[in-house]
Formats: structure tokens, C-alpha cells, sequence
């Protein structure tokens, strides 16, 4: 176990949940003074974040148990995805003009790591409920505040998919609030819940109502209608590979662990939607010279894992090509930077694409998006963007970066010490 911080010391007894935050803040960000939680998102970015996510689909229950029922009592309702980002903030406009001189409002991150303790950042490091009162929090511009914060959950995978909490005066943290925003919650998972049900039941219809023929429809048309219409669905199927060794599938709200070969395979399935030739494929995946039957063979195994999985999924022949448009994360960073959105591509960037892939295709993809990534942040980011870059494994013996940073901070900002502190070590 670390030894404990030597602030830790020099305070008043604290309950073991608030102590052992405080120390994972004081690891994370040395010290509470002149702490304000960053703004992750700007307007718009935010709303095209918020219309993805599947958190999207609770705020009618959100609104209608929490929001409403709190109106003319001072109360924040907020609501943060996975991370602690806060997509929602709603309340009387007087109470969200309070909360915005902390920076608690939406866009902005209140993840632990950032904001030191908190109810929603404390709550998702631990994965349970947590209520933090007055000078709990770390951040001492926050000791007049209170909250109450509860995770929510997938209703498949069990994952974490945000975060509700209620924040104010001593009344957030009230006998009574936690069980309220507890039954909140769990009314919100149940609706995503019978979202997920009818969206499967709606899919399945659709298939036994398609005519079945002979003829295959060109590739375009098929993505193209094997997306519902009448209702946009809850979640898009999806491909992580960012930071990772084995890809991560999400596919009608399940996820998927793959092995590292399914991972490359599908991955150049879906960054190819017109299709690769048996040829084409073992060129991208396998060492030259290696032979069609290895890519046959593999293929067989990942239909039987899809049929099993992801159904809707499974791959066609001749060519190899997926039925159904499959989102890949480091594409989705390369658009947002085209775009000019860099936090946004910051948020989703976990890491290079397999770093232990020796793939021919996985190595192209993982240098551009590392290089893409690193000019785009270089050259237009903001320094809060920039910060978030240096944080990253890849920036730590950039000096360039490091620099750059120096350069786009304000001459009194706090932030400077620390970079300099990293410049001269690495100059050491």
C-alpha cells in the first residue's frame, strides 16, 4: 500500500472513503489550490457528443424523476458519461449560474483524477453510490456544496455507462436523496432496458418481413438497408482498438472481447465496407508469403464467434465484406480532427491502435493516427488540449509538445511549474 500523503496528515479525521479519495487527488494533482474542473467540450461538439451517446435515451426519466420534482429548491441535477464528463446539467437558471462558477456545468470534466473528490467522480472510481459533504471535496472552492451521485449501469454488459447526480446545499446529501436518485436510476436502466428489447424485436420483424432472393444487392444498398429507419437505434455498433491488444466489440449494447487476429481481421472489414478479396485481406494482415489458407481458416472462426455474438455481424464472401456499417474508434479520431474538434478526439484516443499488432495494415493505421494526432494538437489546439495530449504515454519524451505547451501558457498559470519541472528532467 503508497504511503500516505503528508497533507493527509496535517488534516481532521475524514471517513476512509473521503481519505483514501484525497489521496488518490493528491497522486493524480499534487495539491488543492487553484483547482477548476477543465471545460472537456464546446457547444457544439458537446451536442454532437450527447446525440451518440446512449445516455441520450434516459433524460426523459431523468427529467421527469429528478429535474422536474427539483425546480425552486436550488438542486443541480447532472448527468456525466463513463469518464466524468457532465453531458447534463439541469436546474432553475439561478442555481446553474451558481454552479458555473465552479465550473460545474455541461461539457465540463469532474472526473476523479481532474476535480479531485466528488460525488460523481468519486462514485465512478468506486463503482457504488457516494455522497460527499461541504470540505470533503478536495477542490476548496467547493467546500459550500454538497452531492449525491449514483453510477448507472448497462443493462446487458454491466458496464458503466455514466453517472446522475444531484448537487447543492445540504439538502443534496439529505436522508431521503440518495434512495431518491437510487430509484432514479434504476427506473432509467430499466428503460434502457425495453429500449434495447424493442429495438431487437424491431430487427428481428424486419428480417422475417425482407423478401429473400437469389440476388445479392450491390454493397452499397445492402449497408445501406439493414439500418432501421423508423426509429434511430440506441446504440451503433462499434470497434475499439485504441490502447489495446484485443479489440473490444459493442453490438446491440453487448460487448465483446476478441483475440488479437479477430481484431485485425474485422477492423479491416469495417475500415473497407466495399469489401477485400481473400488476397487483399491476407495482405493486410498476415506476413508476406503467407498463405490464402490461413485467412480461410481464420475467417471460419470468427463467422462461428459472430454467429454466437454478434449475429448481425457475420461476414460475406466473395467478397469478404461485413453486412452492416461497424464503427472503428481510431477512424472516428482521424474524423474529429479533420473537423478541428481535438478534444473530442482527445476524449475518445486511449492509446495507440494495438500496440503489439505486427500486422502490415494495424502498423499504417497506428503511425497515422499517432502523427495525425500529434500535428493537429501541435499546431491548432488549445493549451487545455494540449495539456490533455501530455498526458498521453506517446508525449511524454516529446519535447517539442512540451514546449509548445510552455509557449501557450498564460505567464502566471499554475500549470507552468510542472512542465518546466518535466523539461528540465528530461534534459537530465
Amino acid at each position: 500500500m503508497p504511503p500516505e500523503h503528508p497533507l493527509l496528515e496535517s488534516l481532521p479525521a475524514m471517513r476512509p472513503l473521503v481519505r483514501e479519495s484525497w489521496q488518490r487527488s493528491l497522486d493524480a494533482l499534487a495539491t488543492p489550490a487553484g483547482l477548476t474542473p477543465p471545460v472537456v467540450w464546446e457547444s457544439r461538439e458537446l451536442q454532437d457528443f450527447r446525440r451518440e451517446h446512449p445516455l441520450a435515451a434516459i433524460m426523459p426519466v431523468i427529467t421527469k424523476l429528478l429535474v422536474e420534482p427539483s425546480h425552486d429548491t436550488g438542486l443541480l441535477i447532472a448527468v456525466g458519461d463513463e469518464h466524468g464528463r457532465l453531458l447534463w446539467v439541469e436546474g432553475e437558471s439561478a442555481a446553474r449560474r451558481n454552479g458555473e462558477n465552479i465550473n460545474f456545468a455541461t461539457g465540463a470534466d469532474w472526473s476523479e483524477p481532474v476535480a479531485g473528490t466528488s460525488a460523481p467522480g468519486t462514485a465512478l472510481v468506486l463503482g457504488k453510490s457516494v455522497q460527499i459533504t461541504g470540505d470533503e471535496h478536495f477542490n476548496p472552492a467547493v467546500h459550500s456544496w454538497s452531492c449525491t451521485a449514483v453510477p448507472l449501469h448497462d443493462p446487458d454488459s454491466g458496464a458503466v455507462l455514466g453517472v446522475v447526480d444531484i448537487t447543492g446545499g445540504a439538502e443534496a446529501v439529505g436522508a431521503n436523496t440518495l434512495s431518491l436518485v437510487m430509484a432514479s436510476v434504476a427506473a432509467a436502466e430499466a428503460q434502457l432496458r425495453i429500449e434495447r428489447l424493442e429495438r431487437r424485436a424491431e430487427q428481428e420483424r424486419r428480417r422475417w418481413m425482407t423478401p429473400r432472393t437469389t440476388t445479392k444487392a450491390p454493397a452499397t444498398n445492402t449497408a445501406t438497408n439493414s439500418q432501421p429507419t423508423s426509429k434511430k437505434p440506441l446504440y451503433r455498433d462499434s470497434l475499439q482498438i485504441l490502447g489495446r491488444d484485443q479489440g473490444l466489440l459493442h453490438v446491440a449494447g453487448q460487448a465483446v472481447t476478441l483475440s488479437e487476429r479477430h481484431t485485425e481481421i474485422l477492423a479491416m472489414l469495417a475500415l473497407h465496407p466495399e469489401g477485400l478479396s481473400a488476397e487483399e485481406l491476407t495482405d493486410k494482415v498476415y506476413p508476406e508469403g503467407t498463405s490464402l489458407t490461413s485467412i480461410r481458416a481464420e475467417m471460419v472462426r470468427l463467422r462461428k464467434l459472430l454467429q454466437r455474438a454478434a449475429p448481425t455481424l457475420v461476414p460475406e464472401s466473395r467478397p469478404y465484406r461485413l453486412p452492416s456499417p461497424l464503427v472503428v474508434d481510431a477512424e472516428q479520431v482521424r474524423n474529429y480532427l479533420d473537423r478541428g474538434a481535438h478534444r473530442l478526439a482527445l476524449n475518445i484516443y486511449r492509446g495507440e491502435v494495438m500496440p503489439r499488432s505486427v500486422a502490415p495494415a494495424i502498423e499504417t493505421i497506428r503511425n497515422r493516427v499517432s502523427v495525425q494526432l500529434r500535428e493537429a494538437i501541435l499546431a491548432d489546439a488549445s493549451p487545455e488540449a494540449l495539456l490533455g495530449y501530455l498526458q498521453l504515454p506517446q508525449a511524454a519524451d516529446d519535447v517539442e509538445a512540451w514546449l509548445t505547451a510552455l509557449r501557450l501558457l498564460p505567464p502566471r498559470s499554475p500549470k507552468r511549474a510542472a512542465i518546466v519541472a518535466h523539461l528540465e528532467a528530461l534534459e537530465g
